[in-house]
């Protein structure tokens, strides 16, 4: 059975109980309910995973809870129980519970379609939601498609907020990522979820054009930054060698939007081989390099960026150190001057620490943030982008390094501003 036609029946099955039509008639605008200091809150998203920029958003929201609400209860639904529980000391649950895959009750699963494992495991997301007075989604690019399948985090995510909305528990997007959604039915999963939601907040202004575009009604909601920018940034540090510059290298193993469709591994091989080149070109030019990642799977790419440079520069020396954190990735970008990446939260980072930044992007979501920090002229795309247009650009970035880092600086206090009205904003109408 295709991911389509799962995902389908699995869309189908929940509408069969009438669980989107008694989720749909309930009110659905923002701060129209009384609000009661919620006792119970639970945290939703891909989390435990290792991509750094995910585990920030949580962090930021986790902070932000127990310094306002201490009393509160937190637990979260997450793609990794275990790491998650083990790094902020909360209640976890997974997002799904898979039906029976052996004996009897396997065959007869599968006979159905999988119908019956279907209903089981909503069920049981009832159970687990009706625990809870407010479910947020914090942060990340939840509302893409980024690498899945309709079946996957789409559905996950509609079932969910329908269970949430069934039992009467709040439902929050905050400061979210959103498109794009290229699959049909992934869009229809993933705006029928966000429809059903108490608030809504998205962390730039092309997701809530986004949100406009497939024709959803985005009048109430609002745009507030990223939550990595709520979190604490390291000291910066003082330069050493004033006559070359230390360059962050973001890289990130990048197969294409959809990594497990046909050729990623040629676009992964491209990539790395002009990044190779462009570092080559720093090291010619007396920089020292450090190189820099946001998901535990791009050391995959890091050792093939190694390899690449060494053929091409036998005995090239390129900086690199583990992390663990976003907090970590900070630290790494406070060890730069300049900083070229391609994940969104490296570009976060490296802003965040007051880095001019060049983005190698796969989205838009890079474009807009560089734009608002007045960088909107150092962007390419990771599968197009021009060497030689990219040494030009790093050139020109150098050359204004301290008026940017100016520029850089007045914009980060606004941004904590916005993050500053947003956080009271869910004190007084979603969380209470």
């Amino acid at each position: 059975m295709t991911a389509r036609n799962d995902a389908a029946d699995s869309f189908d099955s929940l509408a069969s109980t009438g669980a989107i039509g008694a989720a749909s008639r309930q009110p659905s605008g923002h701060g129209t309910e009384v609000l009661r200091a919620p006792r119970r809150i639970t945290l939703f998203g891909l989390f435990g995973s290792g991509n750094f920029g995910n585990e920030g958003s949580l962090e930021a929201m986790v902070g932000f809870l127990r310094r306002e609400r201490p009393e509160a209860d937190l637990s979260c639904v997450c793609g990794e129980p275990e790491v998650v529980k083990r790094t902020f000391g909360i209640e976890t649950s997974p997002i799904r519970r898979n039906g029976p895959a052996a004996g009897l009750s396997g065959r007869i699963n599968r006979l159905l379609l999988k119908i019956p494992g279907k209903l089981a495991d909503f069920a049981q997301t009832v159970s687990r939601i009706r625990k809870s007075d407010v479910m947020i989604f914090p942060g990340t690019g939840i509302l893409d498609d980024f690498g899945e399948r309709p079946a996957g985090v789409p559905y996950d995510i509609l079932k969910w907020c329908l269970a949430a909305r069934l039992v009467g528990t709040r439902i929050a997007f905050v400061s979210i990522g959103a498109g794009p959604i290229r699959n049909r039915l992934s869009r229809l999963l993933m705006t029928s979820a966000a429809r059903l939601a108490h608030y809504r907040s998205y962390r730039d202004l092309q997701s809530r054009e986004f949100m406009e575009s497939v024709g959803f009604d985005t009048r109430g909601d609002a745009i507030y930054p990223d939550l990595a920018f709520g979190l604490p940034a390291p000291i910066r540090s003082p330069r050493t060698r004033p006559e070359a510059l230390k360059v962050g290298v973001g890289i990130m193993a990048y197969r294409g939007w959809y990594g497990f469709a046909e050729g990623g591994q040629s676009i992964l091989t491209g990539y790395i081989g002009k990044l190779a080149r462009f570092v080559v070109h720093l090291l010619d030019s007396g920089h020292d390099v450090r190189l820099l990642i946001g998901d535990e799977e791009d050391s995959i790419a890091v050792d093939a960026l190694r390899a690449a440079v060494g053929d091409l520069r036998p005995g090239s020396r390129l900086a690199h150190e583990q992390v663990h954190s976003l907090g970590d990735v900070m630290g790494q970008m406070a060890l730069t001057d300049i900083v070229v990446a391609t994940r969104f939260h490296n570009i976060v980072c490296a802003l965040m620490m007051r880095r001019p930044t060049i983005s190698l992007s796969y989205a838009r979501k890079n474009d807009v943030l560089m734009e608002e920090m007045g960088l909107g002229e150092y962007c390419q795309h990771v599968e197009t982008f021009n060497v030689e247009t990219l040494i030009a650009q790093f050139s020109q970035l150098a050359a204004a390094r301290e008026k940017h880092e100016r520029a850089i600086g007045e914009r980060l206090v606004e941004f904590r501003e916005q993050v500053d009205r947003q956080d009271a904003c869910l004190l007084s109408g979603v969380i209470g």
